[in-house]
């Protein structure tokens, strides 16, 4: 099985690894131990740089009693030879019982997966997709607030070129959120993506102002301004910094509203924010742990 998009997963489907994820936070605490996955082998492959993906799917594994292969910097290996990724997926899975990629175009998982027999998990591609970034935030979601179903979710930030968005808000649409994207215009969630939250029955609030939703909102999902995507820095500098959630943008704010961010952050949300109870980031960042330990566990079949 591949998950390469969050439309891969059937609500069932994605009910099964929140559940399964609350099971393994012992595990992935190291409170207790499993041999799950004893004998299997995780390659990851990582063309752009990361530290919670990374990390977290080798934690994932390590926890389940597998083994994980880091292919280290591209520019160290036969890619910088010129080798395909056709070929460099051929290989891995020789060696491997899952691989978990990130690149920089999208859709490259899609095609690695068309070249592997063994499954393949998009851990980031370009723009696109990443769906183990939505699960571990739905997860989160979840956990604090106990459902989807009717919260009002709003998005701030780098909708365009943040990933981890356009995932997330298909499938909170999926289970009934309300969502409302805050974004200057050309920062703004792509408009294939708004079309397809509103096939799905979803009905998005479009803004370029924070104050417009703050006080309504139950779960603010903050994104980083991603200088790395834009194709002319000077229009990155038109945009940088244009969000920052502080406490006094907090003073409407409801009571229980949780923080979230994908990270890594810069200057979106003040430093004093994470002594509030509304900032849940760090606690998102663990439950990537869990999360993966649950997919990497039904993936490939092992018990507990």
């Amino acid at each position: 099985m591949d998950i390469v998009s969050i439309r891969d997963l059937s609500c069932e489907q994605i009910d099964e690894i929140m559940d399964l994820s609350e099971k393994m936070i012992p595990y992935a605490s190291g409170e207790k131990i499993t041999k799950a996955l004893d004998g299997k082998i995780l390659s990851c492959l990582f063309f752009e740089p990361s530290t919670r993906t990374r990390m977290s799917f080798e934690t994932a594994m390590n926890r389940l009693g597998g083994r994980s292969l880091d292919m280290g910097t591209p520019s160290m290996t036969s890619l910088a030879k010129g080798e395909t990724l056709a070929d460099t997926i051929r290989m891995l899975e020789s060696y491997s019982d899952v691989i978990v990629l990130r690149h920089p175009h999208e859709g490259a998982a899609r095609l690695a997966s068309r070249f592997s027999q063994k499954p393949v998990i998009n851990a980031g591609d370009g723009a696109g997709q990443h769906p183990t970034q939505t699960l571990l935030d739905l997860f989160t979601i979840k956990k604090n607030k106990g459902k989807m179903d009717g919260l009002k979710v709003a998005m701030v930030g780098d909708l365009k070129y943040g990933r981890t968005v356009h995932s997330l808000a298909e499938a909170l649409t999926m289970f009934g959120a309300e969502l409302s994207f805050i974004a200057p215009p050309s920062l703004q969630m792509p408009k294939d993506t708004i079309k397809q939250i509103e096939k799905m029955g979803g009905k998005p609030k479009v803004s370029s102002k924070l104050e417009d939703v703050i006080g309504e909102t139950d779960v603010l999902y903050v994104t980083r301004i991603q200088k790395e995507r834009f194709p002319d820095l000077a229009e990155y500098q038109k945009v940088a910094g244009i969000y920052r959630v502080d406490m006094d943008s907090l003073r409407e704010a409801k009571s229980d509203m949780i923080i979230m961010h994908p990270l890594p952050r810069l200057d979106e949300i003040a430093p004093e924010v994470d002594r509030t109870p509304h900032a849940k980031y760090f606690d998102q960042a663990f439950n990537g742990v869990p999360v993966r330990m649950a997919l990497l566990n039904l993936i490939l079949g092992g018990e507990l």
